[in-house]
């Protein structure tokens, strides 16, 4: 079997494999990266770490789960060996003097990362347009967006360079470049996944998530991240369980909760199509589906977009006239602030510093900002009725459309629309998940599985029954 044959097996398939020396770790990151220059079109790298420095990697990775598989890690997750630059001018060729937990995780579990992945500037975007660095293409089709943020990871993942790659999620950044690319993604519960070197967008919204090639590939994609870590006071010390012990189990005794505030009449009919299909395929594997209603999921979009550029006005604030790496200094503060709007920031990150400062200005606090919080609330307390009611995990649409051609939705308030289906998981911290659930116009689209808080296992229950039922008609 050659390298490049290793690079289609599954994730814990290619770990085997090397550890029964099948294939040399080393050539098989090798025939990764010979992958990521052939497909160098997508722009779905911003950095590629040197061959000679994978070989290295490989040859001294651990004999963990994913001894020498390459993985792929999103542009604003905090590596040592390659830049974090978030997509963004000012942090442009800036290396991280510390890694994130979730990176240094991989590599004990001795994964190899063969590289960053391009991204909408500070993780702001549907799309993947917003990078400094270019936008990235679909890799199913170069005149549509892989999705955003996190397209560059989703675009690695679809055009075969690695089985595994690893974004951020603040309002469905993973899951909905997933469904757009024809793949898995998963949002784990907040807490669950500690965010420690994650560049803060939106500090109670963000999680680091995963891209899977199958469902069992982002399975062990979670396994090896999830866990309670003391560098960060949100990580929740529950234990992690085994998510491919789903894989097989029955799903008798399942219930699964379709909401109907997610099949409004305006949803594409060919969208609810393939999701009736995937619910019948779950009523005849043994679910048993349930009607239920989540009532404040429409307030959902205007409560995400006060609080996340609320959140992402003060994070972003030591960016500003804060430079990584040498600069000339200024001669005076006001030349400082020009050169940080012409060198820095893009005008969507801008635009959400700039709603996010006013509606935290006085006067508008009261107004804005606390009532979203509130609303927050109402929406948290729908997802934990439901799932209290008996109902184990939700079927919805992951996004109202396929991906969309670029420059389609250039007006910002249809591209905040992308996010309806996917928002709410964020807004209420419960972990979801999009896979392929067949072909609309000849693209992807994604079903979206939530569940409650710490129930992933749940979720991948379904997600693995779905996915062998499907089979090949998951991408038909």
């Amino acid at each position: 079997m050659t390298a490049q044959d290793v690079l289609d097996l599954s994730a814990a398939q290619t770990a085997r494999t090397i550890a029964d020396r099948g294939a040399s770790a080393a050539d098989v990151v090798t025939a990764s990266l010979a992958r990521v220059a052939a497909n160098a079109a997508l722009n779905a790298f911003v950095t590629v770490a040197s061959e000679a420095d994978v070989r290295v990697a490989a040859d001294v990775a651990p004999q963990g789960i994913l001894h020498g598989v390459p993985v792929a890690v999103k542009d604003n997750i905090a590596t040592t060996t390659l830049s974090t630059s978030c997509g963004s001018r000012i942090l442009a060729g800036w290396v991280s003097p510390y890694e994130a937990t979730a990176v240094s995780k991989l590599r004990a579990a001795g994964a190899v990362i063969i590289g960053k992945t391009n991204m909408d500037e500070f993780a702001m975007g549907s799309s993947t347009e917003n990078s400094a660095f270019g936008p990235t293409r679909n890799p199913l089709d170069h005149s549509r967006v892989p999705g955003g943020s996190s397209g560059g990871s989703a675009a690695a993942v679809a055009s075969g360079a690695c089985r595994i790659a690893y974004g951020s999620e603040t309002g469905g950044s993973v899951r909905q470049p997933a469904a757009f690319c024809g793949i898995v993604g998963v949002k784990p519960t907040y807490g669950r996944v500690s965010r420690f070197g994650l560049v803060a967008f939106a500090s109670s919204l963000d999680h680091i998530g995963v891209f899977g090639r199958s469902v069992d590939d982002a399975a062990v994609g979670l396994q090896v991240i999830a866990g309670h870590d003391p560098q960060d006071a949100t990580a929740v010390d529950v234990p992690v369980g085994d998510y491919r012990a789903a894989a097989g189990r029955p799903l008798t005794g399942l219930v699964v909760g379709v909401p109907t505030e997610y099949y409004p009449a305006s949803l594409d009919a060919k969208i609810r199509a393939k999701c009736d299909r995937a619910i019948d395929v779950l009523r005849q594997l043994g679910a048993e589906i349930r009607t239920v209603s989540l009532p404040h999921t429409d307030l959902a979009i205007p409560v995400y977009y006060i609080l996340a550029p609320a959140e992402a006005s003060s994070n972003l604030a030591r960016f500003d006239g804060v430079r990584y790496g040498p600069r000339a200094a200024a001669d005076d503060l006001s030349d400082m602030y020009e050169r940080t709007r012409s060198e820095g920031f893009g005008p969507e990150v801008t635009r959400r510093i700039i709603l996010g400062t006013y509606v935290l200005s006085q006067g508008h606090y009261d107004a804005y900002y606390l009532k979203a919080m509130l609303v927050r609330e109402r929406i948290t307390q729908d997802f934990a009725n439901v799932f209290a009611s008996g109902v184990h995990v939700l079927f919805t649409p992951t996004t109202p459309s396929p991906a969309f051609t670029f420059g389609a939705r250039s007006d910002p308030l249809d591209m905040y629309l992308s996010d309806i289906f996917t928002a709410t998981a964020n807004l209420a911290g419960v972990p979801a998940m999009s896979q392929p659930i067949g072909l609309v116009d000849g693209m992807p689209v994604g079903g979206q599985l939530l569940a409650a808080h710490f129930r992933e296992a749940d979720m991948f229950c379904a997600a693995y029954a779905l996915e062998h039922a499907l089979g090949p008609e998951a991408l038909a």
